[in-house]
């Protein structure tokens, strides 16, 4: 069937599926195209005899990862380092049974550099609660540098950032492990 519009002839189905398409086709463009952020949590519960316990959001931003914390019921105006492991084990949290603190190997074997998973200290206030963040240039959420399923500890002491690696931090007051 045939109508004529301005002396032009078109087939009106023809044209209303080709238009039905082509906005079907360009809709799905902004799907495609969304910029979807890469996020993980983790919860940290208290280790045995401690009371410290948060959360931890990780957010990869074009600087590095923004690690933002929110703690709570540690000791009042105090110094705590907060690392990420190797393994995603919270059982083990003492210093000779947890796993190493993460680092690619050939970051491992340079003295006096500060190791990937070595994020940083954070400051308690006087009611014991610190909320913040830091940006770890040298983590990620995907590839080799990943920290997707990996442990991240709240520790009893702060690192040295003077100090070569491994720091003694002391035990974990709190840990969780990093999902998406």
């Amino acid at each position: 069937m045939r109508h004529r519009f301005d002396g032009r002839a078109a087939r009106t189905p023809g044209v209303l599926i080709a238009l039905a398409a082509c906005s079907v086709m360009l809709s799905g463009c902004g799907l495609i195209f969304q910029n979807h952020e890469k996020r993980a949590d983790a919860v940290l519960q208290p280790t045995p005899g401690n009371a410290a316990r948060g959360t931890v959001t990780l957010i990869e931003r074009a600087d590095g990862v923004q690690v933002s914390y929110s703690l709570t019921d540690m000791p009042p105006n105090s110094d705590h380092a907060l690392t990420v492991h190797e393994r995603g084990d919270c059982i083990a949290v003492n210093d000779q049974d947890s796993s190493p603190v993460f680092a690619l190997p050939a970051e491992r074997r340079k003295p006096g550099f500060r190791l990937e998973g070595e994020l940083g200290n954070i400051h308690a206030d006087a009611t014991g609660a610190a909320t913040g963040f830091i940006v770890a240039t040298d983590v990620s959420l995907d590839g080799v540098r990943s920290v997707i399923s990996r442990a991240i500890m709240l520790h009893r002491e702060a690192m040295d950032p003077y100090a070569n690696a491994p720091h003694n931090v002391g035990p974990a007051l709190a840990c969780g492990v990093i999902r998406r």
